[in-house]
């Protein structure tokens, strides 16, 4: 019903425009009821109905096209970051530029008549050029402008920037302790498709995924009541696109972010992409206490280890300690010595012998 409404009303504004066009060039009838009939086989009125229904049909046509053309361009202008703009900008002045310098270098572009009108050429060309090149290219720019802007960053102090989190750093949980402790700063944002992939972990039949999703869920919900932590949602989704990880990827490049997550894969895949990761595992073993050969520790061993006469103990912080002859004292707490350390990608595993044969009270 809006919609046919406001057709009747174009069609009414192009008869009025239809009536004035006719007036313009001088078939001005006139009008009177004493010679409406007359009025009606006047030129005037044929303008009013040729004027109608250019409004009513062509001209509402044409705007449900302009307004559909500006949702399509609104649409992907959300796919387009702000980076890829600022290259297209950027290659479409230093196109200007030299179509400018090459005007001035000749004459002939700059004579009166032809030569003006060759010199608008040439300065149209040359900004489609630069145009062109530069989104051709606009990876390869956007990498050396990262690398300026990283090298700044380090010498003056970086920028914060958000936070993108993804499912599996949400469900592990460690991202709370972390935000609370101020270690990461900025906002931290969760898409509505992960929030949409958490819920169907948390619908799921399965009980274990089912915990991890409400468990997901709690975090975000505690995280959201933490006065110094900033959690916002979006809603911006890339129904063209069906892995949540490669949405992760293209929002974190759209928002020029950083995507949380401890996600191996999802590391590797971003950065091949261009887009910087901070891995919680990464952060984990980072910060584990360094431990070298020779040094004492007490360990309570809970467990056989995978060779003969082995022991599997643990740290606090989940560092696994293979005990050589731990198997004889399963389930007692004894002093160790370090032997070893080996760094692996699941995390740091140290190697020890027993140092004393008596049980730690």
């Amino acid at each position: 019903m809006p919609k046919k409404f406001m057709r009747f009303i174009l069609g009414v504004f192009g008869a009025i425009i239809g009536s004035e066009v006719i007036k313009a060039v001088g078939y001005d009838t006139g009008f009177s009821w004493e010679q409406i009939d007359h009025w009606f086989t006047s030129i005037q009125f044929a303008g009013v109905v040729i004027g109608f229904l250019i409004g009513f049909f062509i001209i509402s046509y044409l705007l449900e096209r302009l307004l559909q053309l500006i949702i399509n361009f609104e649409h992907r202008l959300k796919e387009i970051s702000w980076k890829k703009i600022a290259v297209s900008l950027l290659g479409l002045a230093v196109g200007l530029l030299f179509g400018i310098l090459v005007s001035l270098a000749f004459p002939i572009f700059r004579s009166e008549g032809v030569g003006e009108y060759l010199g608008i050429l040439i300065n149209l060309i040359f900004a489609y050029l630069g145009f062109s090149l530069f989104i051709y290219k606009d990876k390869d720019i956007i990498k050396l402008f990262d690398r300026k802007m990283n090298d700044y960053e380090d010498l003056y102090g970086g920028v914060i920037s958000n936070k993108i989190l993804d499912t599996s750093v949400i469900i592990d949980g460690r991202i709370a302790d972390i935000s609370k402790s101020g270690f990461l700063e900025g906002t931290l944002i969760i898409p509505e498709f992960v929030l949409e992939e958490l819920r169907h972990i948390a619908d799921s039949s399965e009980s274990l995924k089912r915990n991890r999703g409400r468990r997901g869920l709690d975090i975000l919900k505690q995280m959201q009541k933490e006065p110094y932590i900033t959690v916002e949602i979006i809603t911006q989704d890339f129904d063209d696109i069906q892995e949540v990880d490669s949405k992760l990827v293209k929002l974190a490049q759209i928002m020029d972010a950083r995507i949380v997550t401890n996600d191996y894969n999802l590391n590797k895949v971003a950065e091949l992409q261009g887009v910087r990761v901070l891995n919680i595992n990464e952060l984990a073993n980072s910060v584990k206490p360094i431990v070298l050969p020779g040094e004492e520790m007490n360990v309570k061993v809970i467990k056989e280890g995978k060779e003969d006469g082995q022991g599997v103990a643990y740290l606090d912080d989940g560092t696994m300690i293979v005990v050589d002859e731990g198997i004889k004292y399963m389930n007692q707490k004894i002093s160790v010595l370090v032997t070893s350390i080996l760094q692996t990608a699941a995390g740091r595993m140290i190697f020890a012998k027993p140092k004393a044969t008596k049980q730690i009270v």
